[in-house]
């Protein structure tokens, strides 16, 4: 595959994050954690460049180039209550992407992540905004 192609991924790629489910463990401290099963389809995309449309939700004022993307709104984004983990995703990305409350397009290399607890489940790397029309 060319350097910079998109790999072939469904056109609404969230569905594909939906594909994960949670088993109870003891960690080394003996506390109770959910660690994350990702379905063998969505294990294929991993370290795949792939393509996101979703809402910027910040997690600093800084603008450190990092934030998360959700796949609702943010007032019924995960944060608050109203989704699961699968319905964001940790960004992190070199270019400044501005706030907006609309629907942004990002594209980057999927990371799953099951053993970080700091981090999300998912990560998308080296993520740019792409426009509308690319979507």
């Amino acid at each position: 595959m060319p350097l910079g192609q998109l790999w072939a991924q469904p056109k609404n790629f969230w569905n594909v994050l939906a594909e994960v489910h949670f088993l109870k463990k003891k960690d080394a401290g003996g506390f109770v954690v959910e660690v994350p099963q990702f379905s063998q389809h969505l294990r294929s995309y991993q370290a795949k460049k792939i393509r996101l449309k979703g809402y910027v939700i910040p997690v600093s004022e800084s603008g450190s180039g990092k934030f998360m993307l959700s796949m609702l709104p943010i007032n019924v984004c995960y944060f608050c209550g109203a989704a699961g983990p699968e319905t964001v995703v940790e960004v992190d990305t070199t270019e400044q992407i501005e706030f907006t409350t609309q629907a942004i397009v990002l594209e980057g290399v999927l990371k799953l992540n099951p053993t970080d607890p700091d981090r999300h489940i998912y990560i998308l790397e080296k993520a740019r905004r792409v426009t509308q029309g690319s979507d």
